[in-house]
């Protein structure tokens, strides 16, 4: 079950990476050969790329595959390594909480200042509560990577090495 929702999560960060290069794509092949431009691509592009950063922080952060500097980890021994790791993720599940607060305290102000695109005059609250759900995602996968790494340090070794084989 646990599993079937981190693949959502994921999924839905993959799903937001094709919406922004589609939406880039369009924009620039109308540009390009119609001269045409797409009302608020500039206002759409940016609110996109905003969903699509806090849903790919969600995506990265239960695999561990954001950026690390590995120096101290790769000389400490298997218990060194494993407390390395829960102090980090701690560190992180901590920092990306205080984010998901701050950023739930824009998406209310956005509503209450009712901020619209330029040209179409949308409301872009629903664009930063989208956002807001990515990061609270990410704190979600975060807390289970860091049980996970706490009482089950074997599951988080090899993720899903299992369904490479079905």
């Amino acid at each position: 079950m646990m599993d079937r929702f981190i693949d959502t999560i994921e999924w839905l960060a993959a799903a937001f990476v094709g919406i922004v290069a589609m939406d880039i794509f369009v924009s620039v092949l109308l540009r390009y050969f119609f001269a045409v431009s797409i009302p608020d691509s500039y206002d759409f592009g940016k609110l996109l790329l905003g969903i699509l950063i806090f849903w790919g922080i969600a995506a990265t952060s239960y695999r561990g595959g954001h950026i690390t500097v590995d120096l101290l980890w790769s000389a400490a021994g298997p218990r060194g390594k494993r407390l390395i790791d829960i102090f980090a993720t701690l560190v992180l599940l901590f920092v990306v909480t205080v984010q998901t607060v701050m950023l739930f305290d824009k998406v209310r102000l956005t509503y209450q200042d009712n901020v619209l695109t330029y040209d179409l005059r949308i409301p872009t609250w629903p664009f930063a509560l989208v956002a807001w759900l990515g990061d609270v995602s990410a704190v979600l996968l975060i807390a289970i990577r860091t049980w996970r790494l706490i009482f089950y340090p074997l599951s988080m070794t090899e993720p899903h090495a299992e369904k490479v084989l079905d």
